[in-house]
């Protein structure tokens, strides 16, 4: 950890709002509640299919079928396979985004390496409890919408955490918002490698790459 700590007073960083989904995948957002609770239906079928059978033999009818409900059912929502996927992974990383604002929160002192700690154990958490987004998204990396929604949802929470850093007076004014946007990239590749083999994810590795993507940073601390 960084010598350099201050009290808490607040949640100086709270998590970034996820991107909209690309245009081409727009779909019909649910507003009764049992239309929610199909939607919902539907994406926990994905999940558990993919967990089953792997992306590649998931189709729109297995979905359909696994969530006990006629396809046209599944085709109200959503346009085809992929954009299951990507509301999938939308609700995923809304819970990760949730997890780090709760995460951080907690903190007792803040300091640019609590900060990256908190935020990557955060993401470790869901993974846990979401498996399904390590295959799509960590493991997997093939679908055009899911990579630029994800790299987008990098983007724009390493521009938070570069602003609020700055504003809390934990990262010189000077830094360059790019370095920040590299350290999450870091981050991101590093959970590629973590959970390359083991479902749960390599904790050595993982303790590791908090290391390295908190060594890069604390350069930039105040």
């Amino acid at each position: 950890m960084s010598p350099y700590t201050r009290p808490s007073t607040g949640n100086p960083l709270p998590a970034p709002r996820a991107p909209e989904a690309p245009a081409a995948k727009k779909r019909r957002v649910p507003t009764q509640t049992r239309s929610r609770q199909r939607v919902e239906r539907l994406l926990d079928a994905t999940a558990e299919l993919v967990l089953e059978d792997g992306v590649d033999s998931l189709s729109t009818r297995t979905i359909a079928d696994r969530a006990g409900m006629p396809v046209a059912s599944l085709y109200q929502y959503f346009a085809d396979r992929d954009a299951v996927l990507l509301a999938l992974v939308e609700r995923d990383v809304e819970e990760m985004d949730a997890q780090v604002d709760a995460d951080l929160k907690q903190l007792s002192v803040v300091s640019i390496s609590a900060i990256v700690e908190a935020t990557m154990r955060a993401f470790v958490k869901v993974y846990h409890r979401r498996p399904a987004f390590v295959e799509i998204y960590l493991r997997g990396r093939t679908n055009a919408a899911i990579m630029a929604f994800c790299r987008e949802h990098n983007h724009q929470m390493a521009d938070n955490l570069h602003a609020q850093g700055i504003a809390a007076g934990l990262l010189r004014p000077e830094t360059d918002p790019l370095f920040v946007r590299l350290a999450v990239e870091i981050g991101d590749r590093i959970f590629q490698v973590a959970f390359e083999h083991e479902i749960t994810g390599d904790e050595a590795l993982i303790d590791e790459g908090i290391k390295v993507v908190s060594g890069y940073l604390v350069q930039y601390e105040t």
